[in-house]
This record gives structure tokens, C-alpha cells and sequence, in this order.
């Protein structure tokens, strides 16, 4: 079985650019970088990993290319780039050249306008990716869950992927609008969701075992097996405990599907959407 953590981070700490990094989360206030993911996905079995963009520069899809062409267990980049650039089509056929970039992401949940994603601007560089085959990683919260079916229907031949199952609140048991607009996304064929980062939605110090299973419950009945996809969420990760952690939620619930399911799970789901 191939296994694939579909969803992490590297960076060199900046506490100004890093600034999202408060004093609450102190523990991942360093630098994060190959050498240190290597030997914890070496421990659990799992062959590579996908680098997904923390800083909205190009700067930073440039240092995650080059961390991933001196290390071969980094099998794919989701970069970021200016979607609502007049020259992003430019931008997109640079990129080109670099065969591990393998889609893009923008930081939407951060953004004052919840309803980006549909500015027309942005649309049209979303569009633009499929001239490339590249994937789109949607980081969203709850609140801008409708905003998403909008705007995932209109690209039914752009692969999508919600990353962290869209950062529901499972501090205090919120799931009602989370689980009706998640429903709502999956209905579209093209949109995958990565089973990610929840313990860091979840209380940090606190959490046990039986708090995610409605969630999971929720995204394994409307994704299905074929569209969903472990991600560690590390080193945010973390914040809520760790890499150990985070696995041990998800082997938990996985571990009552099938063989196959399992497969799909860990691995082949995210090498076939980020065609790794």
C-alpha cells in the first residue's frame, strides 16, 4: 500500500510574515523543514508527502519547488500564485516547467471579502488552471461553505480538494450548517476532501478519540471512499498534540473499511487527483 500525506508544511520562521503563528501556538514557532518530516514519515510507513503553500507568495512556490527537487519523498507542490493577476496565464505556463507543482491554493478563509472566490477576477484565474491540468486546494471556514457550492459548480471540470474538511468546530460541538454545506459541495464529482487538521479545530489540550466521529461520519457518507484523502496538517499539527496524534484519529475510524477503501484512503486517492 502506497501511503501519501496529502497535506503539509515547510518554512523557515519569520514572525512577520509568519504572524498567523501567534504566542498560542508557540510550539511551531521554529523552522520546519525536509529533515525534520523525513524520519516521522519514515516511523509510520508513509512514502511521501505533498508540500501545500503557508505564505501567499511566490517566493514561497519557489522555496517549496526547490525543497521538493532535493528531496524525492516530496512527490507534488500546491503552490501559490496570483489567481487575479492580469498575467496569469504567464504565470501558469512558467510553472509549467516544474513538473512537482502540481496545483495552486489561496488562503480564502483569511480573507475580509468572504465571498472571494467569486469575484470575477479570481474566477478567471481559476479557469485559467485548467490549461494546465492544475489542481485548486479550497481553505475555507464553515461561513463561506455556500459561497463554495457556487463556485465549485461552475468549474465541473476543475478538480477541487477542501482542505481540513473545512475547519469545522468541533471545539464546541458546532456541526449542523458545517455538515448541510458540506453535503451540499459533495454532490460534485469533481471536489475531493482532505481529512486533515482537525485537531487543531478541535480543543486543543483536551480532545478525545470519539469527538471527530461525526464529522468523519459526515464526510465519509457524502465524499465516499473514492474522494477522500489522509493529510496530516504538519507541523500545525502540533498545536493539538502531533503527528502521532493526528494518525491516530484517522486510523481509528478508517480502520473499519474495507481493504480496498483503505488503499484509496492512504495513498491512491491523492495520487490520482494530484496525478503524483
Amino acid at each position: 500500500m502506497t501511503k501519501i500525506d496529502s497535506h503539509q508544511h515547510f518554512w523557515k520562521f519569520d514572525p512577520v510574515r509568519d504572524s498567523w503563528i501567534d504566542e498560542s501556538m508557540s510550539v511551531i514557532q521554529y523552522d520546519f523543514l525536509p529533515e525534520d518530516l523525513k524520519p516521522i514519515l519514515d516511523k509510520f510507513d508513509i512514502d511521501g508527502c505533498v508540500a501545500v503553500q503557508a505564505d501567499q507568495s511566490e517566493t514561497e512556490t519557489g522555496f517549496l519547488l526547490n525543497l521538493a527537487k532535493n528531496h524525492d519523498f516530496v512527490k507534488g507542490v500546491v503552490g501559490w500564485v496570483d489567481l487575479q493577476a492580469d498575467n496569469i496565464k504567464e504565470r501558469l505556463d512558467y510553472y509549467s516547467h516544474h513538473a512537482k507543482i502540481k496545483g495552486f491554493r489561496h488562503v480564502l478563509q483569511g480573507e475580509p471579502d468572504r465571498a472571494l472566490m467569486l469575484n470575477p477576477q479570481f474566477m478567471a484565474g481559476i479557469d485559467a488552471l485548467k490549461g494546465h491540468d492544475y489542481t485548486y486546494d479550497i481553505l475555507i471556514y464553515p461561513d463561506q461553505l455556500g459561497y463554495t457550492q457556487q463556485f465549485v459548480k461552475a468549474f465541473p471540470d476543475q478538480r477541487f480538494v477542501i482542505d481540513h474538511i473545512a475547519k469545522p468546530d468541533i471545539k464546541n460541538k458546532n456541526i449542523e450548517k458545517w455538515a448541510k454545506g458540506i453535503k451540499a459541495i459533495a454532490k460534485y464529482g469533481n471536489v475531493w476532501c482532505k481529512v486533515s487538521g482537525m485537531i487543531t479545530e478541535a480543543d486543543w489540550q483536551n480532545w478525545v478519540l470519539i469527538d471527530f466521529k461525526p464529522y468523519l461520519d459526515v464526510i465519509f457518507g457524502t465524499f465516499g471512499p473514492k474522494r477522500v484523502m489522509f493529510g496530516s496538517d504538519w507541523p500545525v499539527c502540533n498545536v493539538a498534540g502531533g503527528y502521532n496524534q493526528m494518525l491516530s484519529v484517522v486510523q481509528h475510524y478508517v480502520s473499519k473499511l474495507s481493504v480496498d477503501e483503505q488503499t484509496r484512503f492512504w495513498g491512491l486517492n491523492a495520487v490520482e487527483f494530484y496525478k503524483l
